[in-house]
């Protein structure tokens, strides 16, 4: 009995850790064609050969294999686990109800399918939504053509804004897809806010020491009867979305986030230095030589323990305070392998006056005293 139980825990634990990563396209998942586009490719048309259809085939599908999840579970107890504890599905009330769900949602989803396939997939979820946007003298098939061809331009925009969310913006179109659905909104008819960014500190697809900042974009439009969406993409990505789009993206007031990947880096170079100890000047500073706007604030001071002799070793430089620490900044950027953004902070530079090698802990704050 305590083996049967084991076995059924350790079944369930991994049955459910292979579901999430399936229904949530982890990227090993991915990787591997552990998807249902993967699984059943032969079955779906591929997006640049019809746009539309791909997805309504696609959400279909995704809607079915994700209600047979359950049934397999059961299933598989029964004929994978020897013993299956106590007549779990039988006995149990709860058991019994989860095993009779397992077959109920399937047989409904299916036939929500065949009611959604007749005359041509036009009373599915994603041709209901196009037809909100047809005219007296439209259909939803004329949209879908335009969409397709749209679609094959190669200057759209398309961002893979989560494991199962995407955003294409088009000519004319801005499109998100969803696991089971498309919001769609036409952007004669829409309004695009910045509602709200939001920064997180560990996150592979930052900068070097691992910061992201993610923005959430509520799309509303005047349609009647179409639906409001939000995205929810990188920073980095703004300006690409924001050139495509023919209406301003309006940002709130209280919304500050970094347009550009330099915009990122400076934010964290500046809390880097500020870390770094000072360096104490007993004259007047001059204006920084970079911008000519603020007054010099950082010196290059040898403070790390680098005692190698090769020609990037750090070495100390006497030039006087020059530069402000944005300057510095860019300066650095410019000296770095623009392909390898996570190195940046842990690379080297040279001074820009007297070519000094340098690095991040050399780089120390100006404090200006009187005596």
């Amino acid at each position: 009995m305590m083996e049967s139980i084991e076995s059924w825990c350790l079944f369930s634990l991994f049955y459910l850790l292979v579901t999430v990563c399936f229904v949530f396209r982890t990227k090993e998942f991915v990787s591997a064609g552990l998807t249902v586009e993967g699984l059943l490719g032969s079955w779906i048309l591929s997006e640049h050969e019809d746009f539309v259809l791909h997805h309504i085939q696609r959400t279909s599908l995704t809607l079915l294999v994700h209600s047979l999840l359950p049934l397999v579970y059961v299933t598989s107890l029964q004929f994978l686990i020897d013993d299956t504890p106590p007549r779990l599905f039988t006995s149990t009330y709860l058991g019994f109800t989860f095993a009779t769900l397992s077959i109920i949602i399937p047989t409904v989803v299916l036939t929500l399918l065949y009611k959604w396939s007749k005359d041509g997939y036009s009373k599915h979820p994603v041709a209901r939504k196009l037809a909100v946007f047809c005219d007296t003298v439209t259909s939803w098939r004329t949209l879908s053509r335009d969409i397709n061809a749209e679609f094959k331009r190669v200057d759209k925009i398309n961002l893979q804004c989560s494991s199962i969310h995407k955003v294409i913006a088009t000519d004319n179109w801005i499109i998100k897809t969803g696991p089971y659905s498309l919001w769609l909104a036409h952007q004669s008819d829409s309004v695009l806010i910045l509602v709200k960014a939001d920064t997180h500190d560990v996150s592979v697809s930052g900068t070097a020491n691992g910061t992201v900042q993610y923005l959430n974009i509520e799309v509303k439009t005047t349609r009647r009867n179409a639906e409001n969406f939000f995205i929810r993409c990188n920073a980095l990505d703004f300006k690409d979305l924001e050139e495509k789009i023919r209406r301003p993206i309006t940002i709130l007031p209280d919304v500050t986030f970094h347009r550009s990947r330099t915009d990122l880096f400076l934010e964290v170079f500046r809390n880097t230095v500020a870390q770094n100890s000072t360096f104490t000047a007993y004259q007047e500073l001059e204006m920084c030589i970079g911008c000519m706007v603020v007054e010099s604030n950082v010196k290059l001071v040898k403070k790390c323990e680098d005692t190698t002799s090769t020609d990037r070793s750090c070495t100390n430089c006497y030039c006087r305070p020059l530069w402000c620490v944005d300057c510095m900044g860019k300066w650095w950027i410019s000296r770095q392998e623009q392909d390898k953004p996570e190195t940046w902070l842990s690379s080297k530079c040279t001074c820009p006056v007297c070519r000094s090698v340098f690095c991040m802990q050399d780089i120390c704050p100006v404090v200006l005293t009187n005596s």
